[in-house]
């Protein structure tokens, strides 16, 4: 009997399994950067290449963050008085408070410790511990101006430019990079293709200056 007559079936393996991977990975990933950017924080050591300048891309979140932040706080003696009387519940409210107000200031400290970069070995993309894009300039075709905003959609898209990753803040993007070709990169989703690269910076100018010192 031929192949053809029975041909391979195809798989059936349930898609769930690999999405748990990916998300424990992120999980895993992002938990040791809270700790990672609190301890740059601590002993101002921001993650910038040698000779780069940093632009920052936190201030459209950082107003909510702190917010959060001071809300959790106060919020753990609140409970902690209100289950005094229940040890077994006080303490790993307690411990739960805690780490979740640690979880936020990691949060925030990764934005103020890992910047965007642009430097003599090319652009730098970050978004906290979890995204760190490496775009060397002969890769770079061009950066431009491009304010963009864009209400609950994934992080990589179909756009004119081709497949675009966007790096959005408060859903916003303000710079456009082109790529000269397709570059495979690690996302936080998982490795992927893409031809373009959005990004927020808070100092837009800055930013397109650094640029044209390297590429003009």
């Amino acid at each position: 009997m031929s192949a053809v007559d029975n041909p391979p079936r195809p798989s059936t393996e349930p898609a769930w399994p690999a999405k748990l991977r990916t998300l424990a990975r992120r999980a895993w990933i992002m938990e040791l950067g809270v700790y990672q950017s609190i301890y740059r924080f601590v002993f101002r050591r921001p993650r910038v290449p040698t000779g780069a300048s940093a632009f920052r891309y936190h201030s459209p979140v950082l107003t909510l963050l702190v917010i959060f932040i001071v809300l959790s706080a106060i919020e753990i003696p609140i409970v902690d008085l209100i289950v005094h009387r229940w040890v077994w519940v006080r303490i790993p409210l307690l411990v739960l408070g805690i780490w979740g107000v640690t979880w936020m200031l990691g949060l925030l400290f990764g934005y103020l410790t890992r910047p965007h970069a642009v430097g003599p070995a090319g652009i730098r993309v970050r978004q906290g511990a979890e995204l760190d894009l490496d775009l060397p300039w002969d890769v770079v075709a061009s950066v431009e101006r491009s304010p963009h905003r864009v209400e609950k959609a994934p992080a990589v898209v179909d756009e004119p430019e081709g497949r675009t990753f966007a790096a959005r803040i408060a859903n916003e993007t303000n710079i456009l990079i082109r790529l000269e070709h397709p570059l495979d990169v690690r996302l936080p989703q998982g490795q992927d293709r893409v031809e373009a690269v959005r990004l927020w910076t808070d100092d837009l100018d800055g930013f397109l200056s650094a640029v044209r010192t390297h590429i003009p």
